[in-house]
């Protein structure tokens, strides 16, 4: 779009109240629970208690005769088609690697047996009957070596790949590639200051509030309908048709309001159940996961390991970046070959003057739980390791960090390389920098301060980049309708998923029609009906699904004023009631929209905590962050947007801790056990906006959904660093660590 004053709006960076917003405090039933029928069988999954195993037997008789059970079916009940449940647009890159049920069983809690029953007692009872023996395989749990291991995860023949990903079952990789510009090795070679350093996250879970859950029935036709709580319905119709192997004609896919998915319910995580149960019995079927259920059998972020090389002159302009990327994704391929590609693709592009670059990964199975999509999406893990290295090179130098990121970020205007060659057509990164350090007051706190009695406060510093969806590939579509009297019906089949899409989209559509945003009323998506979208990921809705808002409002301005031209002096009220009748012009249209480009939002992040250090614990003190994510159409839905990320990244730089024990059993199977940041754990949240203007997006708008997330973990990793002197590379950084670091310094 045209660059435009924004002060002129009505609606679009304007802090419009929610659409959903009163229904959801006072408590309307809008979730998947409060809205489906009661009457329905309750399904639950009998899970493996070993990382790798065979079924040999399975009895089921004595399960099937606990009264008010309608159906325990096994792996010889399911279709023998494989399949992925990564919700992505087709072919899709994860390889087909899964059955419903499955004679062999690769991680604890992999799926083992279905139960339907009339009541969740009945069916508790079923799974407590169901007697398995288990030829129990050694299983493979160490990711640094899985590749070409004898172990394979996947030995079957039926295994296929549908992308050129470099995946091969036969040595246990779901993906791997290089990609590169120049002689990394020749650059480092030349360079003044070299830092090396090997960086490791952990799994992390999405741990939304409202947890996995679908509910299936057949309709009046006899076609599969589904109420999931997804951030992906048009993705879920074509899973579960080559799950099921039933035509996609035969399948609808409802989306209610969703408490919350982080990238979780981009997966197809419960919807197989229900409705193989459904497809079996004819009979109505839910299943909703318990919390223990979400923590070990789910789709958390994928493990990595990210080994960074960086070089610069004496002057502190990078020169070259290497990077490789090792990456865990368990049992199961699902977002592997693509969270991959992120952890080179929105970090070595944030520093404009590199001369050679170099971009390794290995995706690799093992026997844990299948990681899958979260927020961030691979930058996340790629970031924490690519700038904690230029924090270690500035203190190598003897620089600033905030300098040695002032003359080496990426400017508008400039190509960059290993960013698919995209051009930087929108920037304020420096803005971001330049504003963060005044609102930290960095100057005057940086490296650290001595506050006596044994406690020390440190700063630090970060900056990421991410993506607006996926370029060339994303697609997001509208309805728009005029209706009786003059209002609109926006019909969409994005996902809003608590982000406040609906409301930013209907936003978008009353600036276009210039009406008011009451007078939009927006319909959530169903596959019947909805126009088609890719689903709500890849930080893709603003960006993508409203330029065809735009495109949608603008081509049903111009029916209008042709049917106005045909009869002059009507209001719009007139326009709309007169249009339902003798009228062949119809007042509604569909417009679809795909980016060949997909322009990145950046942010700066900065962190001040105090660390004790007698016990070695931290607290966050004041964290600062700065975002250009172009033009904020609801500056109130974004700053909270950017609030909620920074403590998932807070969490996982400080707190989230998955872990196993040596058969592959998790330890951290619940609240209890997997600590999550709460109030008391975050200090001050600082949020401000450094906006460009973004020409190829709705009213000059890029992403916000998942760069939020990105720079809390190396901020807070070398503001503990100044503090302590101690550089971690591995999170999360627990007092633990702090205190027996200092003891042995």
């Amino acid at each position: 779009m045209e660059r435009m004053n924004l002060e002129n709006l009505n609606y679009v960076n304007r802090p419009v109240r929610k659409k959903d917003a009163m229904s959801l405090v006072t408590g309307q039933p809008v979730y998947m629970d409060d809205i489906v029928g009661s009457n329905c069988l309750i399904v639950k999954v009998l899970r493996s208690p070993h990382a790798h195993a065979l079924i040999r037997k399975i009895n089921t008789e004595k399960a099937l005769k606990v009264a008010g059970i309608a159906c325990v079916l096994t792996y010889k009940d399911m279709p023998q088609t494989r399949f992925t449940m990564a919700g992505q647009s087709y072919p899709e890159p994860s390889p087909y690697d899964r059955l419903i049920l499955d004679q062999r069983i690769r991680f604890v809690g992999d799926a083992v047996a279905i139960v339907a029953g009339k009541d969740e007692k009945s069916v508790d009872q079923a799974l407590k009957r169901i007697k398995v023996d288990y030829e129990v395989l050694e299983p493979l749990l160490d990711f640094h070596t899985a590749k070409d291991n004898p172990i394979l995860i996947h030995p079957e023949e039926d295994w296929k790949s549908l992308a050129p990903v470099g995946a091969d079952n036969q040595r246990n990789l779901c993906a791997s590639g290089l990609e590169k510009d120049g002689d990394v090795d020749a650059v480092l070679d030349s360079c003044e200051y070299v830092v090396e350093g090997t960086y490791h996250t952990k799994a992390c879970q999405q741990a939304m509030m409202e947890t996995f859950r679908t509910y299936t029935e057949l309709d009046a036709y006899g076609r599969l309908k589904v109420v999931s709580s997804t951030q992906i319905p048009f993705h879920v119709r074509r899973i579960l048709s080559t799950a099921l192997d039933i035509p996609k004609s035969q399948i609808r896919v409802c989306k209610p309001r969703i408490g919350g998915g982080f990238g979780a319910k981009q997966t197809v995580v419960a919807e197989v159940y229900p409705a193989i149960v459904t497809m079996k019995t004819g009979k109505p079927a839910k299943m909703i996961f318990s919390r223990y259920e979400s923590q070990i059998a789910s789709s958390p972020r994928h493990e990595m390991e990210v080994k960074v090389r960086l070089g610069s002159d004496k002057d502190g302009i990078i020169k070259a970046i290497d990077v490789y990327t090792l990456s865990n994704t368990g049992a199961f391929g699902e977002h592997g070959p693509t969270t991959v590609g992120l952890s080179g693709h929105k970090t070595i592009p944030l520093y404009g003057k590199a001369e050679a670059f170099s971009f390794r990964y290995d995706v690799v199975y093992t026997n844990h739980m299948s990681a899958g999509a979260y927020r961030g999406y691979g930058a996340t893990q790629g970031l924490f390791a690519v700038e904690s290295a230029v924090n270690e090179l500035a203190a190598k130098i003897n620089m600033d960090p905030v300098t040695i990121r002032e003359i080496n970020m990426v400017k508008e205007g400039q190509v960059m390389p290993a960013y698919y060659g995209e051009t930087n057509t929108s920037c304020a990164l420096d803005r971001c920098m330049a504003r963060a350090k005044e609102m930290m007051g960095w100057n005057q706190k940086y490296p650290a301060k001595d506050m006596g009695d044994g406690k020390v406060r440190g700063v630090g510093v970060a900056m990421c980049m991410q993506g607006s969806g996926i370029s060339g590939l994303d697609v997001g579509s509208a309805t728009i309708k005029l209706n009786d009297d003059g209002f609109y019906t926006l019909s969409i089949g994005a996902t809003d998923m608590g982000t406040g899409c609906d409301t930013i989209l209907a936003q978008i559509a009353a600036e276009e029609l210039d009406c008011p945003i009451d007078d939009i009323a927006v319909h959530g998506v169903d596959t019947d009906t909805s126009p088609y979208d890719c689903g709500s990921y890849a930080s893709s809705t603003t960006y993508v699904t409203g330029q065809a808002v735009v495109n949608a409002c603008r081509k049903l301005k111009e029916r209008i004023g042709q049917y106005e031209a045909e009869h002059p002096g009507m209001s719009l009220k007139d326009i709309a009631n007169s249009s339902m009748c003798g009228n062949t012009l119809a007042l509604e249209v569909t417009e679809m929209h795909s980016s060949p480009v997909s322009p990145p939002p950046f942010m700066v992040g900065m962190a001040e905590v105090e660390v004790d250090k007698e016990t070695g614990n931290v607290e966050l003190i004041d964290y600062v962050a700065v975002v250009d994510c172009g033009t904020p159409v609801n500056p109130n839905l974004a700053r909270v947007q950017v609030e909620g990320g920074l403590v998932q990244g807070i969490g996982m730089a400080l707190h989230e801790n998955i872990q196993y024990n040596d058969l592959g059993q998790m330890r951290n199977n619940s609240f209890m056990q997997y600590k999550l940041p709460t109030r008391q754990d975050i200090g001050d949240i600082r949020v401000e906006f450094e906006n460009s203007y973004e020409e190829s997006g709705p009213y000059g708008a890029k992403s916000i959904g998942e760069i939020v997330i990105n720079t809390p973990s190396p901020a807070i990793a070398q503001a503990i660093y100044h503090a302590t002197g101690l550089q971690f590379r591995e999170l999360p950084i627990t007092p633990e660590k702090i205190a027996m670091g200092l003891l042995e310094s």
